[in-house]
Parts: structure tokens; C-alpha cells; sequence
């Protein structure tokens, strides 16, 4: 049975190829559901909330918050997952919570060494958008957009060994000889939100439902210098 006075976090991720939805109390996962099937995330999602709340036996009323998967990604992917979310938290009356993307996959991605991480995904030819968190999700590189070359990285590679991952890491991996990169491979869904979603929500941490949207990203540059 549940704690009284708990609430709970519905968390949405349709950034990339795959699109998750996950029902969450404190830092536990009660619900999740997963949709490999990209092409058609807008009509699966409203479905798949429904689901969850009524195999938990949870209401509507019973949601203290949404959390949302913000960006960097696809672009229609993104606009779905966060027109979702304001609509529940507008209808609902309660606050929407807004996570980067690459935060989410790093967060799949510790292994509790002292090794960094950069997760990586695709934006088409050489071009990704990434970030680099340590195993405490730190940000020791801020997400930006890459045009990525065989010295990507070199300055921070000097430093420490990184693992990169996700599904822009495959072309880094064919022209990146540092000796410090390591590559693996890492699947994520909106389970890794738990944990970021429910600290943001006890430091009280929200986004302005007005003003918010999806970060699409910038510039893409051939240095993150």
C-alpha cells in the first residue's frame, strides 16, 4: 500500500526513436510502457497513460506532477511528448517538470566507476547532439551540437576516460582513436527519469507551463570550444 501524502509522477519520454511513459512514487517505478514504433508515438501515448493509471488503480486526481523529457531530439517526437504533458498539467492544475535528454541517458549510463560519460544522439551525416556528465550527473560539458571529427573531444579525453553512448556513438566510434574513449551500448526508457524527476519535484523545481518548449538545440559546430 501506498504512503499517504505521496505523490505521484507520471514521466514521458519521446525524444528519440523509442517513446516510454512511466507511472512513479518516491524513487519507485510502479508502471511502464514502451513504444518502439516511432512513427506513431502521438496516437500511442494517450493510450498508454490511460493504461498504466488504470492497471495501477491510480486516478487522474492522484498525479502530483509530469515529467517530461525536453531535448535535445526528434522534433516532432519532442512537440508530442511536451504537448502531452502540458496538457495534463494545465487540465490538471499541477506542475510540470522538465528534463534535458541527455541528463536521462547518462542517468541509464552510470556504472559507479570514475569514468565520465557522453551520451550521444544522432542529428543525421556527422552531426550529433551530446553532453558530458560524471557518475554523479554533474555536467562537466554542457549539451551542445556537434560536428563530429576524429579530435572531438581530444581536450577532455586528456583528462579522464570517457564511455560514449547512445545512438549517435556508432560514427564517433569509427573515427575516434583517443585511448581514453570507450564506447558501450546503453538503452534508456523514462524509468531513468525516476530519480531525476522526483529530486526536482522535492526542491520544488518546475517549469513555467506558460513559456515552456522542447530544446531543439543550436548551431551545430565542429569544436565545443
Amino acid at each position: 500500500m501506498y504512503l499517504s501524502g505521496v505523490g505521484f509522477i507520471l514521466n514521458i519520454d519521446t525524444a528519440v526513436q523509442t517513446a516510454s511513459v512511466c507511472l512513479s512514487r518516491n524513487n519507485d517505478l510502479v508502471e511502464l510502457r514502451v513504444n518502439p514504433s516511432q512513427k506513431d508515438h502521438a496516437s500511442w501515448i494517450q493510450l498508454a497513460i490511460r493504461d498504466i493509471l488504470a492497471h495501477s488503480a491510480v486516478k487522474f486526481n492522484d498525479v502530483s506532477a509530469v515529467a517530461v523529457s525536453s531535448g535535445p531530439g526528434s522534433y516532432t517526437g519532442l512537440r508530442v511528448g511536451m504537448a502531452s504533458a502540458k496538457g495534463l498539467c494545465y487540465a490538471l492544475s499541477i506542475p510540470l517538470i522538465s528534463i534535458n535528454t541527455l541528463k536521462i541517458m547518462a542517468a541509464a549510463g552510470r556504472q559507479g566507476t570514475e569514468k565520465w560519460m557522453c551520451p550521444m544522439i544522432d542529428a543525421r551525416r556527422m552531426k550529433v547532439f551530446a553532453a558530458v556528465y560524471d557518475q554523479q550527473l554533474n555536467e562537466k560539458l554542457s549539451p551542445l551540437n556537434v560536428i563530429l571529427n576524429e579530435n572531438s573531444f581530444n581536450d577532455i579525453l586528456t583528462e579522464t576516460r570517457i564511455c560514449f553512448f547512445g545512438n549517435g556513438s556508432n560514427k564517433f566510434k569509427e573515427i575516434c582513436k583517443h585511448p581514453n574513449a570507450e564506447f558501450a551500448d546503453v538503452n534508456y526508457t523514462a524509468q531513468h527519469m525516476i530519480s531525476l524527476s522526483y529530486e526536482q519535484f522535492s526542491e520544488g523545481v518546475f517549469t513555467n507551463l506558460a513559456y515552456s518548449e522542447p530544446f531543439y538545440g543550436k548551431d551545430f559546430y565542429s569544436t565545443f570550444k
